[in-house]
This record gives structure tokens, sequence and C-alpha cells, in this order.
């Protein structure tokens, strides 16, 4: 199973605007924002991530809702963390 996961995006990335730091559950790291070009995201502002990608841009609460229901569904949510938890930044 693939998974949409909200981040909160900490900040972009000054030598490259197509990447910014985003927040998930706690873990940070980086991630292509190139395909929102149109409307990027700012610090603060929330996106779906897939496979390193931000797909598409979400309001807060949309981004806890998406959250319970991930955390709901169990082990495949637990796997997309750890894989996070393994590419973690900072």
């Amino acid at each position: 199973m693939c998974l949409g996961i909200p981040g909160e995006v900490v900040e972009l990335h000054p030598e490259q605007p197509d990447l910014a730091k985003v927040n998930v559950s706690g873990v940070k790291r980086l991630i292509n924002i190139g395909l929102l070009a149109d409307d990027p995201p700012k610090p603060g502002e929330w996106v779906l991530i897939h496979v390193g990608f931000a797909l598409s841009k979400i309001d807060e609460a949309e981004a806890a809702a998406a959250m319970a229901f991930l955390e709901g569904i169990g082990q495949a949510y637990e796997d997309e963390i750890k894989a996070l938890q393994e590419s973690l930044i900072e």
C-alpha cells in the first residue's frame, strides 16, 4: 500500500527552490515541492507527501484528519513512519 502523508513545511531550501524541509510526525526531511510550482508552499503550510514529493497543499484541519485516519490503519502507517525515520535529516 502506498500512503500520502501530511507534513508541515518547516523551511524552504535556499539553494534549491524545488526542495523544502517538512515535519512529519516529528521526523524532518527534505521533499520535492516542484509539482506545486504554481503555488509553492510556505513555512507553516501543510502538504500531502507521497514518495518524497508534495502532491498538493492541504489545510491544517485536513492534515489532522488524514493523520487520525493513518494512525488508525495500523501497520501500514507504522511502516511508512519507520521509513521516514530512516531518512531523518535532523
